[in-house]
């Protein structure tokens, strides 16, 4: 399954997943999809390359509320493990 959208880069949403776990019920916002070696940070441009699968890693970046802001530090987190691609998981390699 492959989801379409123009509200992937930018999207907030929860990772629920367990190889990054100090990001586990965090949340996040998208920044870029890794996909089959491009680093795109535009939706239109992922949307011309397929949109999100389930084997793409997404560039994420986890909010910090005491700091009232995202964090300058990003994660690559699998997109399988982001709750708004939960969809994906069936997919999952």
């Amino acid at each position: 399954m492959t989801i379409h959208t123009h509200d992937i880069i930018g999207a907030v949403t929860v990772y629920d997943g367990t190889d990054h776990p100090y990001l586990t019920g965090c949340r996040v916002r998208v920044v870029a999809v890794f996909k089959n070696g491009d680093y795109i940070t535009d939706n239109d441009a992922l949307e011309v390359a397929g949109g999100i699968e389930a084997g793409d890693r997404v560039e994420v970046q986890p909010w910090l509320p005491d700091a009232g802001r995202y964090s300058f530090v990003t994660s690559d987190p699998r997109a399988v493990d982001l709750r708004c691609f939960a969809d994906l998981q069936k997919d999952k390699p």
